[in-house]
């Protein structure tokens, strides 16, 4: 346990600011404010804070500059504010990460949830960092063990890889994220929890993480009930979080749920500020949004830690093709998408293994294992196939020697997918080779 340093209450102390810069609110309309005296001095993304009536104050953020006014986004609505309302210029917000807080939960500010004091760290870091330089970034690491047989064998994860989690709403992925965080091997595990359901934030952190999961982790969340302003700068507060730990030497993984939630919360401020929606109603703004997060993922530079990073995707209906869906799969290392279906039969993880790619394979990978992988997808890529008319008694035993194996491969094979892998990846393998080989049975 890291204890709290005389740094961090310097740093603390410095924070507080001596000089105020105030504004007025001129117009209300549209769920925006304008307010004048600020415009010489204000910058885009500013923090500001709003004088409501009975002394309760409002937050808001800078979305637009003109000469004669500011057009500020409140992180609420604006009844009660009234023409001539007091605006205090807050200036940029950044966020200081510290070792102490791990096991915590925080807000986007880094203000701490769980009802105990929280001291910054020393350093200040900056909410929208830049990647490291590309071409000074290390390679993929090695495997990690996950403590999943599928995530071990058939779609490995690499140290600094970064993969999509495709799934619909019901089909079990908050579980498979919480079983990464306790089973992949990692110094430190950062969750962004983006617009999730406010009576769910507590289940997940001590029913679905639990006590294992939570003593290696900060959760930095923001609920759905909050405002765009919040959601977003959650995903971009807990990466900073993750950053922090990397630059100290640490293997982080990052897990953020959603990003689906995170470019929503984008497309309303975005629309709020004057940018036109083109993609299927998203601003063309999100794409570098979503691809720049996903950017300061990933291996780090000589002398630093990395960032091994999964994204959630909610996809409606299994559409791979909607607009967050395609943005991320071109950028990541790899997708792992969940089925309705699979899930519907009771097995869990839900992975659709013929439509998930690990792009760490065949690195990380022996030329024994490549050969079971390959194996393995070339019987259920038969067995899909067939499916139907093996279903409906269609199929002729003896038609198809590569059916009849996948017929004979399926059921182990499909529990595999399944099992918890306690022993670790060579014993996951073996386990993979003894499913294969019921195929080549007679």
């Amino acid at each position: 346990m890291h204890e709290i340093g005389l740094d961090a209450l310097v740093a603390g102390i410095a924070a507080i600011p001596t000089v105020t810069r105030m504004g007025r609110v001129a117009e209300l309309s549209g769920g925006t404010l304008h307010v004048t005296g600020l415009s010489d001095v204000a910058a885009l993304g500013d923090r500001v804070t709003i004088a409501g009536r009975d002394g309760v104050a409002l937050g808001g953020e800078v979305l637009r500059i003109a000469r004669d006014c500011v057009t500020v986004l409140p992180d609420d609505s604006l009844e009660g504010l009234a023409i001539g309302a007091r605006v205090e210029l807050g200036g940029q917000t950044a966020i200081a990460p510290d070792w102490s807080w791990i096991g915590r939960i925080v807000d986007p500010f880094g203000q701490p949830l769980d009802g105990l004091p929280l001291f910054p760290g020393p350093a200040p870091r900056r909410l929208r960092a830049i990647a490291p330089a590309a071409a000074q970034r290390r390679r993929l690491g090695g495997r990690l063990e996950t403590g999943m047989a599928v995530f071990n064998t058939l779609l490995p994860l690499a140290r600094g890889q970064r993969i999509g989690l495709f799934a619909g709403s019901g089909v079990g992925k908050s579980t498979l994220l919480a079983k990464f965080a306790r089973g992949v091997e990692a110094d430190v595990v950062v969750i962004a929890l983006v617009g999730e359901r406010g009576r769910e934030l507590r289940e997940f952190v001590e029913a679905v993480l639990g006590p294992e999961g939570m003593a290696r982790a900060v959760v930095v969340t923001a609920t759905s009930d909050q405002s765009p302003l919040l959601r977003r700068r959650c995903a971009w507060a807990a990466m900073a979080v993750a950053e922090h730990f990397r630059d100290q030497g640490a293997h982080v993984l990052f897990l953020a749920d959603s990003i689906t939630r995170f470019a929503e919360a984008h497309r309303e401020i975005a629309l709020s500020a004057g940018e036109g929606a083109s993609l299927r109603g998203f601003p063309p703004s999100t794409s570098h949004l979503v691809m720049s997060l996903a950017e300061r993922a990933g291996p780090g530079v000589e002398g630093a830690g990395d960032i091994t990073a999964i994204f959630t995707v909610l996809v409606a209906g299994s559409d791979m093709e909607e607009p967050i869906a395609d943005i991320l799969r071109g950028v990541l290392d790899g997708h792992v998408v969940l089925d309705r279906q699979i899930a519907e039969r009771g097995r869990f993880p839900a992975v659709d293994l013929l439509r998930s790619v690990s792009r760490s394979l065949p690195d990380v990978a022996t030329e024994d294992e490549n050969r079971l992988i390959a194996e393995a997808r070339r019987l259920l890529g038969a067995y899909d196939r067939a499916e139907v008319m093996i279903q409906a008694g269609l199929y002729a035993p003896g038609s198809d020697p590569v059916v009849d194996a996948a017929i004979r491969v399926w059921p182990p094979l499909d529990a595999f997918l399944a099992k918890d892998a306690g022993q670790g990846a060579r014993e996951s393998f073996a386990q993979l080779a003894a499913c294969l080989a019921t195929g080549s049975d007679r």
